[in-house]
């Protein structure tokens, strides 16, 4: 067994589970068995590889340091027995907010996962911070589902706040109107960064009964009490109030959301409930009409829907303290029983290293950037940091992430053309693919290394690089292959690899949200077109120079051919010459142009830097 302080859990996955067929795929005949078979004529059962078991990485203990960039497998702690394990034992290491460690996951229900992420309060169109936390919890929702697991998903909306009635009295809206058609743009954003629609999105003005009765049973066990018709949450009633933030009662003081009154019987208690004032939106209760303040919300709607047990809470580093601090004083006042197993929270965007939010002014809207930026080159930027990490936004980086995922679907794209001229010769005989020595190493290690980053606190950062990378410049060498004369079976051999690694780079691009809806050739001139766009220029722009440049080339004014390549490449715009032919596609400018300039002020150029795939 593997030593180590605390209990061990292990994630039981059915036999249908991607993961253990992959274990199951690398089982093979040993030698020594073999002979057994040809001395006595019995069948023997075919036993896995030690080399190939020993690297499988979701075998692998994941206990490293909580700092989110160290993330290498620590594979000085595994031992030859662990490979003896049950090989449909799955190891899933997550940071836990409230212990400050990672720990193995292990759901409340064997298979089944419940799992509840604030959302947004809906009164405008969301930014990149709502991006980031949304993108963070889908990729945990996806990897939970490629585990085998179950998952009930829930992310609330708030639309009874008092930011959204501010709003709606600036524009002469119904609050819950205004609240409601932001909304629907949330979800429209969502939609397009290909996050999974969750299975519940409850709204606070549809739970009010619910809210209520939780208000009712917190001033039932004296942790509530009543002023003029607002009822507030006596936090000295409860002693362990601070333990998922270690902050201090007095530090609940007046601030976001939090009001001076001087009717609390301290200055730390907050509203569970807010008497109705003139113009506001309201509801008959037995404290009188009013609304619900912000925090009890959350509490009433993860027990109407997961119960006061369930397995995950998520939602950014901002929420932490006061409001889940208040989330679980709220729940345990209401219900003694009430336990939430993990408290997972994502780290801030920051705009030139300082926290990008409305209150500044310094945020980009999704919709800002996507004008400018496809969706998905958007995704991937959000995810090729660690989620815990704090994300500073760079036009840099975008513009990296999008020549990056160019590169993925040009490859795939050039793979699935050539497949589909070759669809008779690929076998369909049901018999298990034969593949190159290369490609069998390539997909095992593209295996190995997706499933020990995912497992060790979904460290995505890591996973498109690497084994990702060298999978996609192997896609590129079997398609030069395939240009060359071969005997039939190494030319089935070399479409058989083919198939099968861009089989496992779909996989991995599938848990990761970035497996287009679509063909790869639409995102491919989607990118094209926003390229286009940030550049200032329309596609005939671009065919002309192409075609100055060739009557140039052949006056043999090279100088200058150079010159009209290096304009059109500070732009964002690459000319490729291929044979006799010249095609241009995006890449990341030579000199950075001014970005859009956010509600808080001016963003400056960024700096010359390399190619993000160099």
């Amino acid at each position: 067994m593997i030593q180590q302080k605390g209990p061990v859990h292990y994630l039981k996955t059915n036999r249908k589970n991607t993961l253990a067929q992959n274990l199951i795929e690398n089982t093979v005949i040993t030698t020594k068995e073999r002979r057994r078979k040809k001395q006595t004529g019995k069948p023997v059962k075919a036993s896995c590889r030690r080399g190939d078991l020993c690297k499988s990485s979701f075998l692998l203990p994941f206990f490293q340091s909580m700092d989110p960039s160290k993330q290498e497998t620590n594979q000085s702690k595994y031992s030859k027995t662990s490979a003896k394990k049950d090989t449909q034992e799955v190891q899933f290491v997550v940071y836990n907010t409230m212990t400050q460690q990672k720990e193995v996951f292990k759901p409340k229900i064997p298979g089944k996962v419940f799992m509840y992420v604030c959302g947004v309060t809906a009164y405008d169109f969301s930014h990149l911070g709502h991006a980031r936390a949304a993108v963070s919890f889908d990729v945990l929702y996806r990897y939970l589902q490629h585990l085998g697991y179950e998952v009930t998903y829930v992310r609330n909306f708030t639309d009874v706040d008092d930011k959204i009635i501010r709003r709606a009295n600036e524009t002469g809206e119904d609050p819950i109107s205004l609240s409601d058609r932001f909304c629907k743009e949330y979800n429209v954003d969502m939609s397009d960064l290909q996050c999974l629609s969750p299975t519940h999105e409850p709204r606070v003005s549809a739970h009010i009964e619910q809210i209520k009765d939780m208000i009712t049973q917190i001033i039932n066990k004296d942790f509530g009490y009543v002023v003029d018709g607002d009822v507030f949450f006596a936090v000295d009633k409860f002693p362990n109030y601070g333990k998922l933030s270690g902050q201090k009662l007095e530090n609940n003081r007046a601030g976001e959301r939090v009001a001076v009154d001087s009717r609390k019987r301290n200055p730390s208690d907050f509203a569970l409930w807010k008497a109705v004032k003139p113009g506001e939106p309201s509801w008959d209760s037995p404290w009188g009409p009013g609304r619900p303040g912000w925090h009890i919300e959350c509490s009433a709607m993860s027990a109407h829907y997961l119960s006061f047990k369930f397995d995950i809470h998520g939602g950014g580093l901002d929420l932490i303290f006061p409001h889940h601090e208040n989330e679980i004083a709220q729940s345990c006042a209401a219900c003694e029983e009430s336990d939430v197993s993990y408290w997972m929270h994502n780290g801030h965007v920051t705009n030139n290293n300082e926290k990008m939010s409305k209150s500044l002014g310094n945020f980009f809207t999704i919709r800002q950037i996507t004008e400018r930026y496809h969706p998905l080159a958007l995704r991937y930027f959000l995810i090729n940091a660690h989620y815990r990490s704090p994300l500073n936004y760079s036009v840099v980086q975008l513009e990296g992430a999008s020549e990056a995922i160019f590169y993925i679907y040009q490859t795939l794209q050039d793979c699935e053309d050539s497949l589909s001229q070759l669809q008779e010769e690929i076998p369909n005989d049901g018999k298990p693919a034969r593949t190159t020595p290369d490609a069998k190493e390539c997909i095992s290690k593209l295996r190995n290394e997706f499933q020990a980053k995912m497992s060790d606190d979904l460290s995505t950062s890591l996973i498109l690089t690497g084994a990702f990378l060298d999978a996609l410049k192997l896609v590129n060498n079997l398609l030069t292959m395939l240009k060359k004369k071969q005997q039939k079976q190494q030319r089935l051999l070399v479409i058989q690899s083919l198939v099968e690694v861009k089989k496992e780079v779909t996989k991995v691009l599938d848990v990761l949200g970035l497996q287009p809806p679509y063909s790869y050739n639409e995102v491919l001139l989607q990118l094209k077109e926003k390229a286009l766009t940030r550049a200032g220029l329309v596609e005939d722009d671009v065919i002309r120079v192409i075609n100055e440049r060739v009557e140039v080339r052949k006056n043999k004014d090279f100088l200058r051919s150079d010159q009209m390549r290096a304009e059109l490449q500070a732009k964002g715009i690459a000319l490729m010459d291929v044979g006799t032919e010249t095609i241009w596609r995006p890449c990341v400018p030579v000199q950075q142009e001014p970005e859009v300039v956010p509600f808080g002020g001016q963003i400056p150029p960024e700096p010359k830097t390399a190619s993000f795939l160099s």
